[in-house]
């Protein structure tokens, strides 16, 4: 990310910040990687340290279920049942060490709580619905198409302008980055990059709350959900300024990068993270050689799992594609186009379909929220029809 500030700062780091009372403001550094990485700089209204009381913490972690079959899957997402609270909506259904793919379809907003995940950085796909993600940086709106990536540590509500609401979360371990190809030695994104500086939404509209109550926090720490109430509301942050902090990139903004023959998946790249990377699968025209062959070619994964998440639109290379549908494709066995479908390319000039691809280098293991909703024959539907 790049430098960006909202609000009141004073003009040195680390010094005297004072209220129109004369009391200080209370200086935070705010990094996910020690005093070693990236960075920003919160000005609180009040010590963001007090706890009123802690209670007693739940498990949250993912029950794993391996059937021993080395096959792929088909997981049908829209299964999943909608639900009021949107932390209990969260399911995992392919989680590993590096990362976990969620899906969620919460019904209400967050109002009467607050969330922090210290375990993980999130990326959370808006499906369906509509809203904002407030934070103590400011408040970014969300729409259909959004990625909203905010940092580990980050206190945030969600709130929805309607019951309709479909999420694909993505909990990393590691920081999410874009990809370090696309940045010059300054971190600048460069000219082929299939994004810019300009798509990125940054927080707006930095609401100070100076006040005291009892207000609920839940932080998710080791799977762990913890309930604290603080004295101080946690959005009391008078300006800010630095590199770490939550934004908004839509995937409709993703200019894809084609070429005279068909390209390779790290081309749809749009986020890094630890053994893991997510991409962007877009409208787009086909490749031009006079000769192309537009499907993808059949490829072995021997080093990662291949997890693609159904949008929108219709896919060359499959059938029976569904909204919020899932695949898994796994290491050690190759997987390609669907039968008839290479054939049924050739000429075709553009394809609309709409997808977000999450590989990963080490294997995920299915949980058993995606029992429920696999398509158990999908491992056959490469034998000819």
């Amino acid at each position: 990310m790049h430098y960006h500030s909202l609000g009141k700062i004073p003009p040195k780091r680390h010094t005297q910040f004072r209220k129109p009372d004369g009391s200080l403001y209370h200086e935070e550094l705010f990094s996910t990687e020690g005093f070693s990485n990236n960075y920003s700089l919160l000005y609180h209204c009040n010590a963001p340290t007090q706890i009123v009381q802690v209670g007693e913490p739940y498990s949250v972690a993912a029950k794993t279920v391996h059937d021993k079959q080395l096959k792929h899957r088909c997981l049908k997402g829209f299964q999943v049942a909608a639900e009021d609270d949107y932390l209990r909506s969260r399911k995992p259904v392919l989680v590993n060490n590096d990362c976990k793919v969620i899906l969620s379809a919460p019904k209400k907003s967050m109002t009467d709580y607050f969330y922090k995940n210290a375990d993980a950085d999130e990326v959370i796909f808006v499906h369906e619905g509509t809203g904002k993600l407030k934070t103590m940086y400011g408040t970014l709106n969300f729409e259909y198409g959004d990625y909203l990536v905010i940092p580990r540590g980050t206190t945030y509500q969600l709130t929805f302008d309607n019951e309709n609401n479909r999420l694909l979360i993505v909990e990393s371990t590691g920081p999410i980055t874009t990809p370090k190809r696309y940045r010059n030695e300054f971190g600048q994104l460069m000219e082929h990059s299939p994004f810019c500086e300009r798509d990125i939404r940054k927080p707006v509209n930095l609401e100070t709350y100076d006040e005291k109550g009892d207000y609920l926090f839940y932080i998710k720490k080791e799977d762990n959900i913890y309930p604290y109430h603080y004295l101080n509301h946690p959005f009391d942050v008078i300006g800010w300024d630095g590199y770490t902090y939550p934004y908004a990139f839509s995937i409709h903004n993703f200019e894809p990068i084609t070429g005279r023959l068909h390209m390779p998946p790290p081309i749809h790249q749009t986020f890094d993270g630890h053994n893991f990377v997510i991409c962007s699968f877009v409208p787009r025209m086909y490749d031009y050689h006079p000769l192309s062959i537009p499907a993808p070619y059949n490829h072995s994964n021997i080093d990662s799992d291949e997890v693609l998440y159904y949008v929108d639109g219709d896919f060359m290379s499959r059938k029976h594609v569904e909204k919020g549908m899932i695949t898994l494709h796994p290491g050690g066995i190759p997987h390609g186009p669907h039968p008839g479908t290479v054939e049924k390319s050739i000429g075709k000039k553009e394809t609309l379909e709409l997808a977000v691809m999450v590989d990963t280098f080490r294997p995920l293991l299915m949980t058993e929220y995606a029992v429920d909703m696999e398509d158990k024959e999908y491992y056959r539907s490469w034998l000819t029809e």
